[in-house]
């Protein structure tokens, strides 16, 4: 049997109801959902910037030739090459302005409001050396002569503003912190002797890093009981050719 008339009016009333009270729930999710998405966004940008901040300590650092790079300088570096328009070229003294021609396009609310409104108040980065702590590095860097201050640890921060009339990122406050440490002031050699040198510390320290000279007055006093032993060789102490190359591998 169909329904009357006025069954059927009650019915697609009913339908406008429930899409209403459906709207209700869907439309908040429509709105965050893409929020969320932006937010991990920057926040994987954050990551990159981090570790971009670490490892300028690779370049400039206590033995490098170039001049330490200030914080100031490298989080307006930081703004451009990271925070801004992906199509922004990389120049030197380059800096994000707070205009909408050098804001991410992408990193908007839902009413077009840029989630980095102010570059300079929402975009920071602080960064430092520490002197290697660990007891056993530290001796055989102070006995090789390296720097133990290498330890180059970049924290960068990013406040996310507020979304206003959307629960609850209205209040959010959602500030993104990433930090990465890069071991910096690494010693290479020009050659061999310069390892060499460097392992004894010839001829200022000849002891150097490693006991060579009591180890080997220990072997020393062994030598005569591994010569009665056929086929017996003690270690030579203090012995050190680096970059040896068998001599079946060389033509």
């Amino acid at each position: 049997m169909l329904p009357k008339p006025a069954d059927r009016a009650r019915i697609r009333g009913q339908s406008s109801v429930e899409f209403l009270a459906l709207a209700l729930v869907l439309l908040p999710l429509l709105l965050i959902v893409p929020l969320i998405g932006k937010q991990l966004d920057i926040a994987q940008a954050a990551a990159a910037a981090a570790r971009y901040a670490a490892f300028e300590g690779t370049v400039r650092h206590g033995g490098s030739l170039q001049p330490w790079k200030p914080d100031a300088v490298l989080a307006d570096e930081l703004r451009r090459r990271f925070f801004s328009t992906s199509s922004a070229a990389i120049k030197t003294g380059d800096v994000a302005g707070d205009v909408s021609a050098d804001r991410n396009p992408l990193w908007s609310d839902h009413r077009g409001g840029a989630l980095l409104p102010v570059f300079s108040t929402h975009v920071g980065v602080e960064s430092r050396r520490q002197a290697l702590s660990q007891p056993v590095g530290a001796v055989f860097a102070a006995g090789m002569g390296l720097d133990k201050s290498n330890l180059h640890t970049a924290r960068l921060r990013v406040g996310v503003a507020n979304v206003a009339g959307l629960a609850p990122f209205d209040a959010l406050g959602l500030s993104i912190e990433r930090h990465a440490t890069v071991l910096v002031d690494p010693w290479s050699a020009p050659g061999p002797a310069a390892v060499r040198s460097a392992l004894r510390r010839e001829p200022w320290n000849p002891v150097g890093p490693f006991p060579f000279g009591p180890l080997d007055t220990l072997v020393s006093a062994l030598r005569p009981f591994a010569a009665v032993l056929e086929g017996s060789q003690l270690p030579d102490i203090g012995r050190i050719n680096p970059d040896i190359v068998p001599a079946d591998r060389i033509r």
